[in-house]
């Protein structure tokens, strides 16, 4: 009897580490797709992270930008010039537009305006003459500018397939974009604090010019951004900066860039119609704050950075205790996954990493990237050298594009396509073993009581039977006096007790 409850103990508990097993093994929550634009191309990324969350054909397909190009001649100038320069409108600045682009301002040859006013007049209303105007003052003139315009997409982490032809967005035959590359000029252009602040202006006063000498006031033409009755279908709150464009060839294209309980989403709309294309920006914004959260990987990190054997990392030895994660960086993930369901990697540096970095940890995600930060020593000691790589290399700035992994998001209708998926987060699973475990458990009892009231029976039918045989044989006194011997035996009369040996004594 020992050993079978021995046994079957055993089983119940390899039984209930199998379960536990086989929940913690569950795959890590289905990345959210649930959503889609009527544009023909849509994306919406984290500005912190840098995760693409959700795109539409915003990878491998490219289209004309219109005038959303600005973010990037905007983002260009402001690195290479103070606010308070001032623009001279040349001839050519005036003339290299397109016969029916207009002249929102009514600008001349001569006007002169502040580097800043000409950024007001450019995100705010999209002036092509003031986006000519920059362009000569940064670089002495258009071409320079837009080969300046080339090599920062390429450096913010831009395919091969997006290129400018002019620093205004006006039609050319290769002056093109993907809804990601654009999203990625979009973080960048809005992590320059003085863009941001531009491009979320409501109005601004542009001073005397030769045609407006008492000055004339430019005011937001992105919707989002300006509508203020919670009735309105464009209505959010949000959205605190961004670009509007448009062209026959590109349709209406739409930058958002949004800001909600302390996360940072970029939308990108390309191809798409009026007025649908700013609830196409606004829906992707929703989808990406409902379902996505971030979480700071300094907080949660303890590779490297904990325990008491050394680190070695590209070939330098490091004690944890001198080594730190960057801090402010974050992972974004779905809303019902864990800081475990990512996958890290150690890369090596880039050629424009801190001084004091040592390699790159980068995430993913079923093969998403979602996010990194720098391993770093927290003091430099003197003599150590940090190894790092030649420019081009991995954890460039190219892998906050991320790339590998993420072409599902450009086959066709992939958002569309029904799905079941059950995802239970690592609490419910816990909870679901612990019962399951507890369930055999119970089974285990119930039987085990089952078999000891089963033997009881079965002893007693044998008794009851070997009485029979031999009262039959006439050896039931013999039997009866057997079994009581056999109980006095097993159960011999109680000891008396202190109290009742002075009883006694006193009788």
């Amino acid at each position: 009897m020992k050993q079978k409850i021995k046994h079957l103990l055993c089983c119940c508990l390899a039984i209930s580490h199998l379960l536990v097993i086989t929940a913690s093994a569950e795959p890590p929550p289905a990345w959210p797709s649930d959503t889609g634009v009527a544009a023909e191309s849509g994306a919406v990324i984290d500005a912190d992270s840098g995760a693409l969350l959700f795109g539409q054909h915003c990878i491998n397909t490219a289209f004309p930008p219109a005038s959303i190009t600005k973010l990037l001649t905007a983002l260009i100038v402001l690195e290479h010039c103070q606010l308070d320069e001032v623009v001279t409108f040349s001839q050519v600045a005036m003339n290299s537009v397109e016969a029916d682009s207009g002249n929102k301002l009514s600008l001349a040859a001569g006007d002169q305006m502040s580097v800043e006013d000409c950024l007001y007049s450019l995100l705010l209303i999209s002036v092509n003459q003031s986006a000519n105007a920059l362009a000569e003052h940064v670089a002495g003139s258009i071409p320079e500018f837009v080969n300046m315009m080339n090599e920062k997409a390429a450096q913010l982490g831009c395919s091969d397939k997006t290129h400018f032809e002019n620093p205004s967005g006006l039609n050319g035959d290769t002056q093109q974009v993907t809804a990601y590359d654009m999203a990625l000029i979009a973080r960048a252009a809005f992590n320059n604090e003085d863009l941001l602040r531009i491009s979320s202006s409501l109005s601004h006063k542009i001073p005397s010019t030769i045609n407006n000498p008492d000055g004339i006031t430019v005011r937001q033409e992105h919707r989002l951004l300006y509508t203020t009755d919670p009735d309105s279908e464009f209505y959010y709150p949000p959205a605190k900066a961004g670009k509007t464009g448009y062209l026959l060839k590109a349709g209406n294209t739409l930058v958002t860039y949004a800001e909600q309980d302390g996360r940072r989403l970029i939308s990108v709309i390309l191809k798409g119609k009026r007025p649908q294309y700013f609830i196409d920006g606004k829906t992707l914004l929703e989808f990406g704050f409902s379902r996505f959260k971030n979480i700071p990987i300094s907080d949660y990190e303890s590779h490297y950075v904990t325990g008491e054997d050394p680190v070695n990392i590209n070939g330098t030895s490091y004690r944890p205790s001198d080594l730190m994660i960057e801090s402010g960086q974050v992972i974004t993930l779905p809303k019902d996954a864990s800081f475990e369901d990512a996958a890290m990697t150690l890369e090596p540096l880039s050629g424009d990493s801190p001084a004091n970095a040592v390699a790159v940890l980068r995430y993913s995600y079923n093969d998403r990237f979602i996010g990194k930060a720098y391993l770093m020593t927290i003091a430099m000691s003197p003599g150590q050298e940090v190894n790092i790589s030649a420019p081009g290399q991995a954890a460039s700035s190219k892998d906050a594009g991320g790339h590998p992994g993420l072409s599902g998001f450009d086959q066709p209708d992939s958002s569309d396509k029904p799905g079941f998926s059950l995802q239970l987060p690592p609490a419910v699973r816990i909870a679901v073993s612990a019962a399951a475990a507890a369930a055999v458990l119970g089974i285990f009892v119930v039987w085990f009581l089952y078999s000891r009231k089963k033997e009881a029976r079965e002893l007693a039918a044998r008794r009851e039977a070997r009485r029979r045989r031999l009262q039959a044989s006439g050896q039931e006194e013999e039997f009866q006096r057997l079994m009581e011997m056999r109980r006095a035996r097993d159960f011999p009369p109680r000891s008396a007790a202190p109290d009742d040996v002075q009883k006694i004594e006193k009788r």
